[in-house]
């Protein structure tokens, strides 16, 4: 029942910038953590930013500066603000939400993947 949606992804220039969101739907009662990975092919997915539900980040050493993670409760939604875009930053981006709590289960999700290029 619970989902993970994500949205955001396309094609950029090196320099340019793009906003992801992820918005967990179904009959949440809480979630703990959320945040935001990536897996280029060929490659181990990483953790790129995380945000807790009191506000605290959590940011790779690669994205600092030019990435923010936020996180609106209300909506259940998670947005990754991407600036200063660089090649090396294309990848698959996963959005995950730990600790989705439904009733008395709790529970980790992941979003489908949406990709990231930046190219020219």
């Amino acid at each position: 029942q619970v989902q993970l949606v994500e949205s955001g992804g396309g094609l950029v220039q090196p320099g340019g910038s793009l906003r992801l969101s992820c918005a967990a739907s179904g009959s949440i009662f809480s979630i703990n953590a959320m945040g935001w990975y990536r897996q280029a092919p060929g490659k181990q997915r990483e953790l790129v930013a995380a945000i807790t539900s009191g506000g605290s980040t959590n940011y790779a050493d690669s994205v600092k500066g030019r990435f923010t993670i936020t996180r609106d409760n209300a909506k259940k939604t998670v947005y990754l603000q991407m600036n200063s875009l660089k090649p090396e930053d294309t990848a698959v981006y996963y959005c995950n939400a730990e600790g989705v709590c439904v009733d008395y289960e709790c529970e980790d999700y992941w979003g489908q993947g949406t990709q990231v290029t930046v190219s020219l």
